[in-house]
């Protein structure tokens, strides 16, 4: 028969949550009277406690268990409070168990929550025999099983908490309700309890609101160093201000409430203003901080460099003016011993110095080129012995450069040879076509001023009332497409381009004209090779040919396109005209060949109703295939072909011209600084001048 024990208004359950809180839990007591009791565990208290002897414990609960032993019922001897155990007490208790017909014996913590429920399993067990063996493991062995299942645990619930909780602005309540029914957070709570649990959502709170206040901070951070850029740029107003005395200067700016917000509260970081992400302003206690005051010793010492830096860029440049070494053209390596010092490789890279020298390079070469310009006209006799169109042979250029050879201004471009020819050659181009698009001082030139003058005054009729068709009716444009084969159309291309000015304009009869130039060296049928394309419409072909194989490809490749326009509604390729030249290899002035090819190239030009022009005499223009006269021939010859079919403007301009009562001829040097307004204003400012309709300076 079971046991029967009496008691008193004694509690049923015990636990860690209870303590002290009795009031919070529900409570529940042993029934009044006579229970029934199928076993025993005996408690030992292992630990070292305050005023008690273990050796009188362990004397009582022998006792005790002579008086339970006399029920006949099971006994568990518990070992309790195991996590403060003492080696010698556990010990000596595991000795009393043995001594008590191998009484078994659980190490426990309630506390750590350790081996509580093996106990009354092991009990159980005992009761009812049923039951599989319980195996009882020792409490550190226990302790670290159970250690790592809370980790497991916790490491799961800390995931949920994180996947779920993403503002630090949640609560518990809120949280706690939307986690109740995952088995990550049943499972923490049952092996932790409630408390540990919210414990580690407080945690993970405060550090999403530390991460929060941090960015916000490194936010800031950021913009301070504009801020101070915008408010106090000047290094003469800070430069022995420390940083609180900045602070108070700072406020006094008139942009100041741009960048910074003073909160009435601080610091910044624990008001609502961290959450206040609408506004961007800088909380201004942040000044306060160690990093902001080293943010605006960073921008003083920034100042102080740039000053620095910029004294080191004015003095290189004194050094540049003042040196006699740096002359126009030098290379910056062969400059570069002569005018740079330590000093100036500690404060900047050497490429900056680089690119001053270049400025200032450029600087010295275009005075340069401007002084030597005034020298050729001061030199002037020296290119009126040349020819109409003619470029100077090289004995005429070894004249030129021996006489100028003892200026200054010749020597000053000396490592600028290629460049100082072509400044000759250009002025050549002058003195024999004198407009204001070749005119040196292009587009300062005086005929330019004054057609702007007239332009900015005046708006002509035909400007008001109708869109001209041909808006530059000072220059025309000329497409010209140049068929050859083996290089031939290439290298002709290329003579003709270095005869026109940088912009591609050719002057003919002392008129300017665009020119347009389509070497064709393939295939006509190909789109690549074809005459006409969406932007070009060919006014004329240019055919050369230096032997049977390249006539052939010339007669093949027009036929070939003359048959792809048939039957279209614009087929003018049909009746584009052509010129057909020989091109004589240089060094080979005459022989059976050349006269062969010769008639071969009348014949064909015959059967092609073009022109044949003769074959270029040798030596003529610095060897070139053909000379320029011959190429201002073609380019007369295509513009009358062009007016025959009014593709010129009209000429009604001049009939206008007639018209006018008063002529003003204006002889101004380009460059000087006597202003051409001074003398046209005012005769442009009397009530009865209008300007003409047919001229930009003709008046009536």
């Amino acid at each position: 028969a079971a046991t029967k024990l009496a008691s008193a208004e004694k509690l049923m359950y015990f636990c860690t949550d209870q303590l002290g809180l009795e009031q919070d839990f529900e409570q529940k007591q042993m029934p009044e009277g006579k229970l029934l009791v199928d076993g025993f565990l005996l408690c030992v208290d292992v630990s070292r406690g305050m005023n008690r002897n273990f050796d009188e414990q362990l004397k009582f609960v022998s006792n005790l268990y002579n008086q339970l032993a006399k029920t006949k019922k099971p006994v568990v001897v518990v070992l309790t409070k195991c996590d403060e155990g003492v080696e010698r007490y556990i010990r000596d208790a595991h000795a009393f168990a043995l001594s008590k017909k191998n009484l078994q014996v659980v190490e426990t913590s309630a506390r750590s929550n350790v081996n509580v429920d093996l106990a009354f399993g092991t009990l159980v067990q005992l009761i009812d025999r049923s039951r599989g063996k319980t195996k009882i493991i020792p409490y550190f062995e226990a302790l670290k099983q159970q250690s790592q299942q809370i980790a497991a645990a916790k490491d799961k619930y800390e995931w949920l908490v994180s996947r779920i909780v993403k503002n630090h602005n949640e609560s518990w309540s809120n949280v706690s309700r939307k986690m109740q029914a995952s088995p990550e957070y049943q499972d923490y709570v049952y092996l932790e309890g409630t408390q540990k649990a919210k414990k580690l959502f407080g945690q993970h709170v405060h550090r999403l609101k530390q991460e929060h206040i941090e960015r916000r901070r490194k936010m800031y951070l950021a913009v301070l160093p504009q801020a101070f850029e915008a408010l106090i740029p000047d290094l003469d107003e800070i430069d022995h201000l420390s940083c609180v005395k900045a602070e108070k200067l700072l406020e006094t700016k008139a942009d100041f409430l741009k960048w910074f917000v003073v909160l009435e509260e601080t610091p910044w970081d624990a008001t609502s203003h961290v959450d206040n992400m609408e506004n961007e302003r800088i909380p201004f206690d942040l000044l306060e901080t160690q990093p902001a005051e080293q943010l605006y010793e960073a921008h003083l010492e920034k100042l102080r460099n740039e000053r620095k830096r910029a004294e080191m860029r004015r003095a290189f440049k004194e050094n540049l003016e003042t040196s006699p070494f740096i002359t126009p053209g030098k290379p910056w390596e062969e400059a570069r011993s002569f005018i740079m010092n330590e000093e100036f490789y500690l404060w900047l890279e050497e490429s900056v110095y680089m690119d001053i020298y270049s400025k200032h390079q450029k600087q010295l070469i275009e005075k340069a080129k401007e002084e030597f310009q005034e020298l050729l006209l001061e030199y002037s006799e020296l290119f009126y012995e040349l020819e109409l169109d003619a470029k100077p042979s090289k004995e005429k250029m070894g004249v030129i450069q021996d006489v100028l050879g003892e200026e200054q201004r010749f020597k000053a471009l000396q490592k600028l040879q290629a460049e100082r020819d072509a400044l000759i050659l250009k002025h050549i181009h002058f003195v024999y076509h004198p407009t204001k698009e070749t005119c040196p001082s292009c587009p300062l030139c005086v005929d330019s001023k004054i057609e702007q003058l007239l332009g900015s005054r005046f708006i002509r009729p035909n400007e008001r009332n109708q869109k001209n068709p041909l808006s530059d009716a000072g220059i025309d444009r000329i497409n010209l497409v140049i068929l050859g084969k083996d290089g031939l159309a290439r290298e002709l291309a290329n003579e003709i381009r270095a005869l026109c000015t940088n912009d591609d304009k050719y002057v003919i009869e002392g008129k300017m004209y665009e020119l347009s130039l389509r070497p064709i060296e393939g295939n006509v049928r190909l789109p690549v090779n074809s005459f006409q394309t969406p932007t070009f419409q060919p006014h004329g072909c240019l055919c050369l040919y230096n032997s049977k194989e390249s006539l052939s490809y010339v007669v093949e490749s027009i036929e070939k396109s003359r048959e792809s326009t048939i039957g279209r509604r614009e087929n003018h390729l049909v009746h584009l005209p052509l010129t057909l030249i020989l091109v004589n290899k240089r060094g080979d002035a005459g022989g059976e060949t050349l006269h062969s090819l010769i008639q071969q190239g009348q014949q064909i030009a015959s059967k092609l109703q073009c022109v044949f022009l003769d074959p270029a005499a040798a030596g003529i223009g610095y060897g070139r295939n053909i000379n320029e006269k011959q190429i201002s021939q073609v380019l007369k010859g295509l513009l009358d072909s062009k007016r025959n079919l009014n593709l010129v403007g009209s000429t009604s301009g001049l009939k206008e011209l007639a018209d006018v009562d008063l002529r003003i001829v204006m002889c101004l040097m380009c460059g000087d600084p006597f202003n051409a307004d001074d003398i046209l204003v005012p005769i442009l400012q009397s009530p009865g001048y209008r300007p003409s309709p047919g001229g930009g300076g003709s008046g009536s």
